[in-house]
């Protein structure tokens, strides 16, 4: 019988976390409510790509761990553990084959493309998938409160210098 209360995703509700995988790339999300994300690629393959309300599943699967999946319109499917006690992240990234020969084609503001995306993804190839399988380290974390438009809300490109030390 566990200890805490599994329903409960008010720990990780609210939340605007930037973290970095073991292998550089540099990410950030914002938990907009429960059912809901926005995120931010700093850098990697797909780095300066954006997106706002991307359906997720969050389940709590320990007293400050959560679990974060969803499916892109690329056909990208991602597995995140986040650890807040630890600052560790665990993620896990599926991405198709066409993803991977020709990622600019993702970098944009995906809610402005989806259609274009979902061509890209019934185009293909989906075969081989990629598995990137990394830890990451949560280097920043603030709570914004639920349904903040403002958390995410330009490409990385566009963020002052100093991000994300200019936040409080």
């Amino acid at each position: 019988m566990s200890t805490f209360d599994k329903h409960d995703l008010q720990g990780l509700v609210g939340k605007h976390l930037v973290y970095t995988y073991d292998n550089g790339w540099n990410y950030e999300i914002y938990v907009k409510n429960d059912r809901t994300m926005d995120y931010r690629i700093h850098s990697g393959i797909v780095g300066n790509r954006w997106v706002k309300d991307q359906r997720v599943f969050i389940a709590r699967v320990g007293e400050s761990i959560y679990k974060i999946s969803w499916t892109e319109p690329t056909g990208t499917d991602v597995s995140l553990i986040v650890n807040l006690a630890d600052r560790l992240f665990h993620g896990t990234i599926f991405f198709p084959r066409w993803i991977i020969n020709n990622p600019e084609k993702t970098i944009c503001f995906q809610n402005d493309h989806i259609p274009e995306m979902e061509a890209y993804r019934a185009a293909g190839p989906a075969y081989p998938t990629e598995v990137i399988d990394e830890f990451a380290t949560i280097t920043f974390i603030r709570d914004c409160g639920e349904n903040n438009e403002s958390v995410i809300a330009c490409a990385a490109s566009e963020l002052p210098k100093d991000f994300p030390n200019n936040l409080k």
